[in-house]
Parts: structure tokens; C-alpha cells; sequence
């Protein structure tokens, strides 16, 4: 499996992703935000897209999809949740369908609901470990819920399937949102040094250059697997001193003090 990570340069910094089959150069396009970029990169490559998956139904992550399907002929893949609000999806998703590419390219479809009730991510089978994550896992932190999502389906997403997967797992976001994530994270966990040496790194890097991060790092910077964190708790109670202290509360509550951070 060959991924080649796009940075669209946009205001909302999208990260699009070509997920290619090195044997047949046939390959995935993931959330086209510019197709002109996704299908020059494509050629450049010279490789076929042949299968465009949305993660969700966001505008961003689907408003290429009509140049890709005109210059490519390619099928549109979504949560089958999505078929009224993403148009000519060829092929509705549920969880545990697998979309494959060539011989190299087998990936799980988990759904993951939270950032909006029909999206999904996508788990790798074969090749190295690696979860494409759209809106719902970013570097440091979790998509938000204001539009059309839910927090507690976001705290299930985040500890009922992400946990679980291997730690070594790459993770490839849909947008690059590393930094502010970071500054976010510590301002909740101030004495957190792993995120403060992993926010200088960052910050030298630019976003077509960034890190790419595993599961493994993620649980030891992101507020949002550190539901444990006493720093993270206690943080929160000088807000809301009356605040359970249970894993989920601190999740919602933390996705509350994001939105509005």
C-alpha cells in the first residue's frame, strides 16, 4: 500500500490522501477536496483512480468528487447514512465492509460516529498499520459536533474502537489542525512534556512535511484518550467544579471547552 498525503493549502487546511496499489497503480482518492490537485498528483504517479471514498458529508471532503468522477470514471463510496446529503454515491458503506484496490490496498470500514452521524474511517488489512480518520481522530485532538454529530457518540467512537486498534497504527487526519491541537492539549495538561517537546517539533515542520503520528503517540499528547489524566480533571473542575468526574463527562466536557477555546 502506497499513501500519498495532499495538503490542500486551503482556509480549513484539508489533508486529501491517494491510497494506491503499488503492483497495479490502480488507487483510492480520499475526501477530494481540489480534485485538480488529487488527479495531477494521480498522474504524476501515473496512476488510475478508481474508487473515491468520502469519510463524511462535509463540503470539504466531498466538492471534488464530481471532476474525479468526470475525468475518471470513478465509483463514490460513503456511510450509507450519507446517500441523501452526498450526491450519485455508487456505493453505500456500513461498518465492517472492506474496500480493495489492486493486490495491496484491503481497508475496514469502522463506523464512526460523533463528528456527524454518517461518517467513517477506514482501517487498514494489509501492509502497514494505518487508520485514515477524517473528521474524527485529528493529531492531538477530535473533530467537533456542532454539525450534525454528538459528543457521546464521539467518547463511544474514541473508546469503544479507536482504543483497540494497534498502537503502531499510522494515523492520516483530514485536516491538519496538529498545532492548535497542541496548544489546546496544554492548556488542559500544562505539565504534559511529551506535548510540549512533540509542539516544538511541529512547529519547524510544514504541513506537507508533518510527522506522521501513531496511536501510540497520540495516547501519550491527545486530551481525548487521556480521560485518566488528573491534570486533565482537574483542569476542568476549576470550570465546572460540580462536573462528574467520570470518563465520559470529561470527554464531552472537553469537546465543550474546544468548541468554544
Amino acid at each position: 500500500m502506497q499513501i500519498t498525503r495532499l495538503y490542500m493549502d486551503n482556509m480549513l487546511r484539508n489533508y486529501c490522501h491517494l491510497i494506491a496499489c503499488e503492483d497495479t497503480g490502480k488507487a483510492i482518492v480520499l475526501d477530494p477536496q481540489d480534485a485538480q490537485k488529487c488527479l495531477s498528483e494521480a498522474m504524476r504517479q501515473n496512476l488510475k483512480i478508481t474508487k473515491i471514498v468520502n469519510t463524511h458529508e462535509h463540503y470539504d471532503h466531498i466538492q471534488g468528487n464530481p471532476d474525479v468522477v468526470e475525468a475518471t470514471g470513478a465509483k463514490i463510496h460513503a456511510h450509507i447514512n450519507a446517500m441523501a446529503t452526498i450526491p450519485n454515491v455508487d456505493v453505500p458503506l456500513r461498518a465492517g465492509h472492506t474496500i480493495e484496490v489492486g493486490t495491496t490496498v484491503k481497508l475496514r470500514v469502522l463506523d464512526t460516529p460523533g463528528h456527524t452521524k454518517a461518517h467513517v474511517c477506514l482501517a487498514s488489512d494489509l501492509g502497514e498499520p494505518a487508520l485514515f480518520s477524517g473528521d474524527t481522530l485529528f493529531n492531538a485532538g477530535s473533530g467537533n459536533c456542532r454539525f450534525g454529530g454528538d459528543p457521546h457518540d464521539m467518547y463511544r467512537t474514541f473508546v469503544e474502537q479507536l482504543a483497540f486498534l494497534p498502537d503502531n497504527t499510522n494515523v492520516y487526519p483530514g485536516h491538519d489542525y496538529i498545532i492548535n491541537n497542541l496548544k489546546f492539549a496544554l492548556s488542559v495538561e500544562p505539565n504534559n512534556g511529551f506535548a510540549k517537546q512533540l509542539l516544538a517539533q511541529v512547529g519547524a515542520q510544514s504541513p506537507d512535511n508533518r510527522l506522521v503520528k501513531t496511536l501510540a503517540i497520540e495516547k501519550k499528547m491527545n486530551p481525548f484518550f487521556r480521560l485518566d489524566s488528573q491534570e486533565i480533571t482537574a483542569s476542568l473542575k476549576q470550570r465546572f467544579p460540580d462536573m462528574n468526574e467520570d470518563p465520559e463527562t470529561v470527554f464531552v466536557t472537553l469537546r465543550s471547552v474546544r468548541d468554544d477555546w
